[in-house]
């Protein structure tokens, strides 16, 4: 059998046109990944396929439904992920047309479709093999297809016997309502129940009896195939595919080995915190150290009001001086006790708590907010919905004053805030701010106010915010 390969600039692509008038088969190479990284992937997302709620494993090709489609909002996508095996799945067709970017087994996969309309099947069985065209995928690669609705087609390995997987793909369904569907399934997909075995039609009996009977050989059927780092049977994609099938068994076994999960982390968002230039008009903060201070930060904070009606801007202020003391944030504290073995040896102050609200931990007389906290100044509004307190020390080389405020604002908002102003007292204090001004404005300061928020309001949230914070 005659063949040519042609080297191209870009990604090396098929495109077979309808015979049959309908879309053109399209296939594209995107990339090849490290050798037996296909085997790899396909056995890890396998198995986090299998443990997925929408898991379905029929007609061998294994398959998840990721997103479902909302018709409310007009989105009639939908998005699925399947896997094929090396023996492949039967030959089968969808109403709706299909795309999807897949990786392939380290043995690589064989596309095969064939464009036999319905009707040319049922009258000549025959058509369908007359249809057949292949597309050849190298192993390990990463790929995409796409073709229009009614075209039959199976994957499979293009080595079967070497037990390689053909591919892991993610399907988008780009209207899952798409093509020539029975009223039945068409009101499965409306209640967001279908699946992709009952989007599924297989081969006619007829038919299947003619491959059952191997009326089919492959190598007969036109084949295009695609690669990257050379062309296809040349000696060098032989010793690759065999390096490739080697590495792919190796590092498909670790993968079955290996735990399949994985991890949802989340940051920032609902307690974004924001950096003012000044304190607020009215903030304590304003009285403290008036003409000369040397540094100058304040953080805020917004939190949803939602699950923590009734209470006052007191007990708010209250619960987030709590926090303070109670859930320091880890990597301030590291920093603090990091700080406290460099200065003690010069006397200064030292505190497991960061700077701004380190007095808080102080024993000496005098004033305090609720009977409990040591505070220099505090301040509470008339209707209770703006609680502020001033926090701080004097050290050999400065001092410093804290404002930790709670104002509750209209539309079910509440405002938290801390700022700090510190007065240099010597040339070693203005040295030691120059350190650590932007370690206290940027870092220290917020993530000390987004941890106590945390840990006073969490629970307070309401299921929503729980979900959005913890999920």
């Amino acid at each position: 059998m005659s063949s040519h390969a042609r080297a191209v600039a870009t990604f090396p692509s098929a495109r077979l046109p309808s015979r049959s008038g309908g879309l053109p088969i399209e296939v594209t190479l995107i990339a090849q990944l490290g050798h037996g990284s296909g085997d790899q992937l396909v056995a890890g997302a396998t198995a986090r396929q299998r443990a997925h709620a929408g898991f379905i494993d029929a007609m061998d090709e294994p398959s998840a439904k990721l997103a479902g489609a909302d018709f409310e909002k007009g989105d009639p996508t939908s998005l699925y992920s399947f896997t094929v095996e090396a023996k492949g799945h039967p030959f089968h067709r969808h109403a709706g047309h299909r795309v999807f970017t897949a990786i392939s087994g380290s043995g690589g996969v064989q596309l095969r479709f064939s464009d036999a309309t319905p009707a040319q099947v049922a009258d000549d069985p025959m058509s369908f093999l007359r249809g057949l065209r292949y597309i050849d995928i190298p192993p390990d690669c990463l790929f995409t297809v796409r073709f229009g609705g009614d075209t039959w087609h199976q994957f499979a390995s293009l080595r079967p016997r070497a037990g390689h997987p053909a591919l892991f793909a993610l399907s988008c369904h780009t209207n899952e309502l798409g093509g020539d569907l029975p009223a039945d399934i068409q009101q499965q997909i409306r209640a967001n129940e279908a699946t992709i075995p009952s989007l599924t039609e297989l081969l006619p009996l007829t038919v299947q009896r003619l491959l059952d009977d191997g009326a089919l050989r492959h190598v007969d059927v036109p084949t295009m195939a695609l690669s990257l780092d050379a062309p296809a049977g040349s000696l060098q994609s032989l010793l690759c595919r065999a390096a490739r099938g080697v590495a792919g068994r190796l590092r498909g076994a670790w993968a079955h080995v290996r735990r399949a999960g994985g991890f949802a982390a989340q940051r920032g968002g609902r307690h974004a915190v924001m950096l003012l230039p000044e304190p607020p008009a009215d903030s304590l903060l304003h009285e403290q150290l008036q003409g000369r201070h040397h540094h100058q930060d304040t953080s805020v904070l917004g939190l949803d009001q939602a699950g923590i009606d009734g209470l006052g801007a007191t007990a708010l202020l209250s619960s987030l001086l709590d926090a303070f003391i109670a859930n320091p944030p880890p990597g301030v504290s590291h920093l603090m006790a990091f700080r406290n073995v460099l200065v003690k040896p010069l006397g200064l102050r030292t505190s497991s708590l960061g700077c701004p609200v380190s007095s808080l931990l102080g024993t000496a007389d005098g004033p305090r907010f609720m009977n409990r906290y040591p505070v220099i100044d505090q301040r509470v509004d008339a209707d209770d919905t703006f609680a502020q307190v001033i926090l701080g020390a004097d050290d050999k080389h400065l001092r410093f004053r804290s404002c930790v405020a709670v104002r509750i604002r209209g539309a079910g908002r509440v405002e938290l805030s801390l700022g700090t102003r510190v007065q240099c007292t010597n040339l070693f204090g203005h040295a030691y701010m120059a350190v650590v001004d932007h370690f206290h404005r940027s870092y220290a300061s917020p993530t000390m106010l987004r941890a106590a928020t945390e840990h006073a309001f969490a629970a307070h949230e309401s299921p929503v915010d729980a979900i959005m914070a913890h999920d």
